[in-house]
């Protein structure tokens, strides 16, 4: 009977232990009402129950969360997890030009938790140097760093002297030498072949290519097209050969097309869309990363006295002249809108500043959810495993107060937040 009692307990202590979330309302990431009241089971990290009807057994731990609402985790399309742009952007890329790759993965720890704590579970790192992200996300699966789950980029492929070629704005002896296809810089359908290999080689979970200049970059104009039609077609035949996805950079309207005909799958910034482009978009189902938090990240910092150089204060404003038209002719066409905010540029932590963004440029609250949690999931190739609350799913799961569709900035105030089915943020 003794042996018995032990082996019984034994068993029960051995079984994974239920936890129990529950909030006044949930968003499963998909529907298009909220639910009440919200709650969820959870055991060995997965989700095993939505709603009333879901099975709670004897035992099992309740956390309540009162009058908030149950979310699934925020994904982010667009970060730079290993920097962050001062108030003196000169002077930031300077500085970032004289880091080593391991002093940059020590500051990015901190960029790292402050966008896991702002609910924020999985990302997109589109680009970094020295396949920094590769082991900023090999240390956080390995449990040896906190952060959001990371699917890294790792070096951005661009043409010469392009908005990706690190090597710009120095004399021509700065470096002793002009950069390759291993430093993500193409010159031809071979060596953008080349370049998509090594990136995956070496652990690149998503290939980021800039199809046109950008706002930052010293010496480029911010639309002009930066890759040919057949760089464009190798690099994303290439890719998805492999099986990843590709996004592309893309302010100007002409790069935006090539990419869109090779069969890009999203399209970042698109701040000169024209009606052309939107229509391939639509027809190829191709998603939109507007990235408003950068424009309004680089206004911000302009309000508070920012140190810009003058071209690049030109081509901000041009960008921020037009991003708000695209932004609204997508959203009215029907475009597939993902969440992606280019954090890095703007303050990392500060990511849910594009939902209020993006409500205020007409996409409705619910949207603006959907966009961060089951269209990124979609986008990101993991629908499968996170994005909704499912039974089955991984338990990334987020909580703000109130309702987010009655007042979209509650997005702002996290103040719990779920990984893998471990309470990584509970400050209620």
């Amino acid at each position: 009977m003794k042996l018995t009692a032990v082996l019984l307990l034994t068993a029960l202590a051995a079984m994974p232990q239920q936890l129990v979330l529950r909030a006044a309302r949930l968003f499963d990431g998909q529907s298009e009402t909220l639910q009440t009241p919200g709650i969820i089971v959870i055991e060995d990290g997965r989700i095993t129950g939505v709603g009333p009807s879901a099975t709670v057994k004897p035992g099992g731990k309740m956390i309540d969360l009162g009058d908030a609402t149950l979310l699934p985790g925020f994904m982010d399309a667009h970060v730079h997890l290993t920097g962050e742009m001062g108030l003196d952007s000169r002077q930031s890329i300077i500085e970032g030009q004289a880091r080593t790759s391991a002093e940059t993965a020590l500051l990015a720890t901190k960029y790292l938790r402050v966008t896991l704590h702002a609910g924020f579970t999985t990302v997109r790192n589109l680009g970094a140097y020295d396949f920094v992200d590769v082991a900023l996300r090999n240390a956080i699966n390995r449990g040896a760093i906190e952060g959001p789950r990371i699917l890294a980029a790792s070096k951005s492929l661009g043409s010469l002297g392009g908005h990706c070629d690190s090597m710009n704005g120095v004399a021509p002896d700065f470096y002793g030498r002009e950069p390759d296809w291993k430093d993500g810089i193409v010159n031809g359908a071979e060596s953008a072949r080349q370049a998509v290999r090594y990136n995956v080689k070496y652990g690149a979970d998503v290939i980021k290519v800039c199809a046109t200049g950008g706002v930052l970059s010293r010496n480029n104009d911010v639309d002009s097209p930066q890759l040919t039609q057949i760089e464009l077609d190798s690099i994303i035949d290439e890719a998805h050969a492999k099986g990843k996805k590709v996004a592309a950079h893309a302010h100007g309207a002409t790069g935006a097309k090539r990419a869109i005909r090779a069969g890009i799958d999203s399209i970042e910034h698109g701040s000169f869309l024209d009606e052309e482009a939107l229509t391939l978009m639509k027809q190829k189902g191709t998603f939109y990363v507007p990235t408003l938090h950068a424009i309004w990240s680089l206004e911000e910092a302009q309000k508070k006295g920012s140190v810009m150089d003058p071209r690049t204060k030109a081509k901000m404003a041009m960008a921020g002249r037009r991003i708000g038209e695209t932004f609204r002719s997508a959203a009215a066409r029907g475009i597939r809108i993902a969440f992606g905010t280019d954090a890095g540029v703007g303050i990392h932590g500060t990511n849910a500043e594009e939902f209020v963004l993006m409500v205020k440029g007409g996409l409705k609250p619910i949207d603006a959810l959907r966009a961060a949690t089951s269209v990124d999931a979609e986008l990101f190739g993991i629908a499968s495993e996170v994005g909704t609350l499912e039974t089955g799913k991984i338990a990334d799961i987020v909580a703000v107060p109130g309702n987010p569709v009655d007042d979209i900035a509650q997005t702002r105030n996290v103040f719990f937040v779920m990984k893998d089915g471990k309470i990584v943020k509970n400050s209620k």
